[in-house]
This record gives C-alpha cells, structure tokens and sequence, in this order.
C-alpha cells in the first residue's frame, strides 16, 4: 500500500469543526465542573483547582464561602485559618496567598468585583490566561478558549495542533473555530478527555468519534471493554459537582466525608 497523503490544513479544519459538532450531541449538557453563584467563587474555585480535581474543590468551597462570603472577607482573613480551609486542595500555602493578593487587589482595585476584562484579570495574583478565560466565559459570557491538560492533550491527540505551549495552543484552536464556539468547545473537550479519552487509557471502543480520530487504537479498541474504562456519568458514576445544573444527565458528587467517588480526573 502506497503512503497516505498528509491531511491538508482545510481538510483538518473541516474534521475538527465535524467533531465539535459530534461532541455537542454526546455532551449537550457540557458545563464547568467547578461550583459557583457568582464571578468571585468561579474565581477562587479555578485557582483551587490547580493540581487537584474539580471534585475535591466543590468539596471544600462550601466552608470557605461561607467563612470568607467577598473579598473584603477573604482579604481580612487570618492566613492560617484560611490555608486550614483550603488544605485538601494541595498547595494550600501558595493557595492561600493568592487567593489573599487577588482578594486585597479586587477590594482596593475593582471596587470589590471581579473584572470582566482579561487584561485585568491576569495582574490579580495566582491569575493567568487559563484562569481568566475561564471567568470570562463561563460568569460574563466572553467567548474563551480554556486550556488545561486535557484540552492540550486532546487537541494535539486529534492533530489539530503540535504546540505545547498553552498560548500557543489557544491561538491555533481559536483560528479553526468561530468565536462563538470557544466556550462551549472547551467545556466539550474536557468532558470528553475526563470521560472517555483518558490519557492513559482512552475507551476508543466506546468513543463516538472515533471515525474521525487518528489516534483511534492507541487505547482500549473492544467495545466491551472500553465501556469499563468510562468515568462519570458515561460510567454510571457521580460527576463532579456537588450542585450540577438542571439539565445534567448523571448523579451530583457527594460532600467530603459522604462515600465518594474516587476523584481522578483521568
């Protein structure tokens, strides 16, 4: 058999944007992971989330909301009490005093908000890009495309990049789709790394783009077996809010302490 040709760049935007599509009907209820009310617990909650699961954070910001409610709240906290609350999370030292540096920056900077801006966003400290985006898009409706590992990890398994650094990422993915995509194709990817694609171990046998994957067959091919691989609500299993939205398919996490799931975020 003679050489496949390379795929062409249209022919790679037309197979991502089809499995963007694919990935809207499997996941129509994609959401952040994360609980929050309003801009700021979106905001403490994804630095939380740094090198731990979203689980484990929507586990712990019940408390610490309701110690440290806004920022002037969290500013005027007393350091060691607020490390204690975030302890399960990992890194609660360096959590904590970014969470204090944004906390004071916010009440001395933006009037006790949290700005919809993502040039402002990321002078707040412990804030970067992934951060921000996450912000914007998911409490002020600004498109943003997310990058965290799964999303690298995804994008560059489908081919649509080879850049591993972040930005760079964001700025190839965002120029194949529309703007008004951004949001909601992160939000689908991440789903589908942490529910079938799994670094390790991807269900390919259960994947339903795997027609449209060139990385099909580096995981699991047996569709019996790949079933076994799901995780959260494709598993039959908790997802990992506490509170998920309305229209969310599968069963809320339970607090800590209530017998949970194991919380990998595979």
């Amino acid at each position: 058999m003679g050489k496949t040709k390379p795929e062409s760049h249209l022919a790679m935007v037309r197979r991502a944007r089809r499995i963007n599509r694919e990935l809207a009907e499997v996941y129509p209820y994609a959401h952040p992971e994360l609980d929050f009310r309003n801009p700021f617990e979106l905001l403490v909650a994804t630095v939380l989330s740094a090198q731990t699961t979203d689980l484990r954070v929507n586990q712990t910001t019940p408390a610490l909301f309701a110690a440290y409610p806004t920022p002037e709240d969290m500013a005027a906290a007393v350091p060691e009490e607020l490390e204690e609350l975030i302890r399960p999370t990992g890194f609660f030292r360096m959590k904590a005093k970014a969470l204090q540096g944004l906390s004071v920056a916010l009440r001395d900077n933006y009037g006790g908000n949290v700005p919809g801006r993502l040039q402002d966003l990321v002078t707040l400290p412990g804030v970067g890009r992934k951060t921000a985006n996450v912000v914007l898009g998911n409490a002020f409706g600004v498109p943003g495309i997310t990058v965290d590992t799964h999303f690298g990890r995804l994008v560059r398994r489908w081919k649509w990049t080879e850049q591993e650094d972040p930005e760079k990422v964001e700025a190839e993915i965002c120029a194949i789709f529309p703007k008004s995509e951004w949001t909601m194709l992160s939000h689908r990817v991440v789903f589908h790394g942490r529910r079938i694609c799994h670094s390790r171990k991807p269900a390919c046998g259960a994947c339903p783009i795997a027609p449209l994957c060139p990385a099909y067959g580096e995981g699991e091919t047996d569709p019996e077996r790949a079933r076994k691989l799901l995780k959260y609500e494709m598993g039959g299993q908790p997802g990992q809010r506490l509170s998920p939205p309305p229209d969310y398919p599968g069963l809320p996490a339970r607090p800590l302490g209530g017998g949970t799931a194991d919380g990998t975020s595979g």
